[in-house]
């Protein structure tokens, strides 16, 4: 039962953000009669409280060293929202509920994993676990839009307090299950990198790397339905076809990163990461059949698989706080969305069109690909116990 927890935990909160914010745009439109610029607005002002509830919830988590209860609390903020929704009527109490409690909501899956790194889980367990919240990615948003489509839109608002429900049950019982770790006791986990320590440049440079890597990434999915329309001249159901492909690839390429990371460093596995996604936005840019769009979702999955599996655990590594390390590599997809607006913008007004959207991503993952590669190797002043010291998980040092 207690090693079905966690997995059980990951579906589910997978599941919430796969339900809510695919549809959250629909649910606007169609119970509220939001305009297309509320809905801009809203999802912005909503996107902003879950970016500062991401420091915030995390950073309290990290002080108490307790970040199941605040993970019950998201759950209970995720069924107080799908009830309010269901019975408001009005946008403006819809977006104050989004910003109050679907802000905060959001960042259970964040809470989950600071969780895992302070139990004193290793790399592999971390991508295993985000293998699953992948799968939840892959099965949701069809679920959901299968919901809607026949219990109509506020179905899916009852299929969210569900998810949250079980979200609550699933957390109270990985507490009460829960068990303190030997201070005396570390985990023994492999480090393929040696303990090699990064300077405060460093961790910086990595996480405006991740935000480049980020934002290539919502670059090319918000662009995929026009490039397949518009420059392959092909049926919109493509991109969805090219998409899905992408996202099952990512789950077993997550669990094949997760036993390579016993073996390999971060860097050496996020540098094949970004020449695979040099190498799929370099080839994008030529494709000109849907075959070939497809094929070459195999680089895709295995570019974003390094970006979310091995991205996650780096940050774990380099934060000594699991809640504020996980909260901020969160963040980095939310900047990296942002980002992608002017790679958008400037790629797709060059003399290519939608290709050079892709060109743009690729040279953009060049340069993330240099700034994280070699951001590690100036670090300086910090002698080798402490950075073992640092290798140590906090629930080691700490519990």
């Amino acid at each position: 039962m207690r090693r079905l927890l966690v997995p059980s935990a990951a579906l589910l909160w997978g599941l919430q953000f796969a339900f809510l914010n695919p549809a959250l745009a629909l649910l606007l439109v169609a119970l509220f009669n939001a305009t297309p610029a509320e809905v801009g607005w809203v999802l912005a002002v909503y996107n902003a409280s879950g970016f500062v509830a991401s420091l915030l919830l995390p950073a309290y988590a990290d002080r108490a060293k307790d970040y199941l209860r605040p993970m019950l609390a998201c759950g209970a903020l995720t069924l107080a929202l799908s009830a309010l929704l269901a019975a408001s009527t009005a946008l403006p109490l819809a977006v104050v509920g989004l910003i109050v409690l679907g802000g905060p909501a959001g960042v259970g899956s964040s809470l989950l994993f600071a969780q895992l790194k302070h139990s004193g889980a290793g790399p592999a367990d971390v991508m295993n676990t985000r293998a699953i919240v992948s799968f939840a990615w892959v099965a949701g948003p069809p679920l959901a839009t299968l919901i809607m489509g026949t219990l109509g839109n506020r179905a899916i608002l009852l299929a969210l307090a569900g998810v949250a429900i079980l979200n609550v049950a699933t957390t109270a019982a990985m507490l009460k299950q829960r068990r303190p770790v030997d201070a005396d006791v570390q985990p023994r986990h492999e480090d393929p990198d040696g303990g090699r320590g990064f300077s405060k440049a460093g961790v910086a440079a990595v996480v405006l790397g991740f935000i480049a890597l980020q934002a290539t990434n919502s670059a090319a999915v918000s662009i995929m339905g026009l490039f397949v329309t518009q420059g392959l001249g092909a049926g919109i159901v493509w991109a969805g076809i090219a998409l899905g492909v992408s996202a099952a690839l990512e789950i077993p390429a997550l669990f094949l990163i997760g036993r390579l990371a016993r073996r390999f460093s971060s860097r050496a596995l996020i540098a094949s990461g970004c020449v695979a996604g040099i190498a799929y936005y370099g080839l994008m840019a030529f494709v000109s059949n849907p075959a070939a769009l497809i094929a070459l979702q195999v680089l895709n999955a295995w570019f974003f698989g390094i970006v979310a599996g091995v991205g996650l655990t780096l940050f774990q590594r380099l934060i000594p706080r699991p809640g504020l390390a996980s909260g901020l590599y969160t963040n980095t997809r939310r900047l990296g969305a942002i980002v992608s607006g002017p790679i958008i913008a400037f790629g797709s007004t060059t003399a290519i069109g939608y290709p050079g959207v892709f060109a743009a991503c690729a040279a953009l993952t060049v340069l993330a690909l240099a700034l994280i590669v070699l951001s590690g190797r100036k670090a300086r002043g910090i002698p080798p116990t402490e950075r073992q010291a640092e290798a140590v998980p906090p629930a080691a040092a700490s519990s």
